[in-house]
């Protein structure tokens, strides 16, 4: 089963910005009296140091790899612009052969640089703290309930002394009462009919029982 090659915009993109910026720096180094392999080796180191750079800028924000990625693409951007007609590089200027004369010690650097640079150290694991247990707190204690004291005892009625010739008087009273009325008398009739008080009516009716 075949797959239809559809070719990506982007990538055919880079690969002609690629290409055009790799024939610049060709170009220049060869202006500036590199010749050989000598030039085509220009345009991979800048590349390369520009690849290592954005590399360890995606792995760790540093500036040392920001400053290198700036350096290479200074010099890719550099070399694009002078070959399009800026200088003559039929004689190209002392200042642009010193700068591609020390380009590769400086491109060695950067690289030893950014290969060796330590990384940023992984953050260290927050450990886990104990699972918090809630105790439940032990229950208030129950307020005692402490039980009403007594009332005093109310001191016992006195029970008034009845003399016995009333004892008599209220008897032949009681017998009357029954006679007329057919019942017996109660406390308050007989009270009345005595003229004595509450308290020594109700004896006398007692005793009368």
């Amino acid at each position: 089963m075949t797959r239809s090659i559809r070719p990506d915009a982007v990538l055919v993109q880079a690969v002609i910005a690629g290409a055009l910026s790799f024939a610049h720096l060709h170009d220049l180094a060869q202006a500036a009296g590199q010749t050989g392999w000598k030039a085509w080796a220009y345009p991979i180191s800048v590349d390369l140091l520009m690849v290592a750079a954005w590399r360890r800028l995606r792995a760790q924000r540093s500036r040392l790899a920001w400053c290198w990625f700036l350096v290479a693409l200074v010099a890719s951007l550099g070399a694009n612009v002078t070959t399009a007609g800026f200088l003559d590089l039929d004689h190209p200027p002392a200042l642009l052969r010193l700068g591609v004369a020390g380009w590769p010690a400086l491109a060695f650097l950067g690289g030893t640089l950014l290969a060796h640079a330590p990384n940023a150290p992984a953050p260290e694991p927050v450990p886990e703290s104990a699972p918090v247990v809630d105790h439940p707190e032990p229950p208030a204690p129950a307020p005692e309930i402490t039980e009403p004291e007594p009332a005093p005892a109310l001191p016992a009625a006195t029970v008034p002394s009845v003399p016995p010739a009333l004892i008599d008087h209220a008897r032949k009273v009681a017998t009357d009462h029954r006679t007329r009325t057919g019942t017996e008398i109660d406390t308050a009739t007989l009270r009345t009919r005595l003229g004595v008080p509450e308290d020594l009516a109700g004896a006398i009716a007692a005793q009368l029982a």
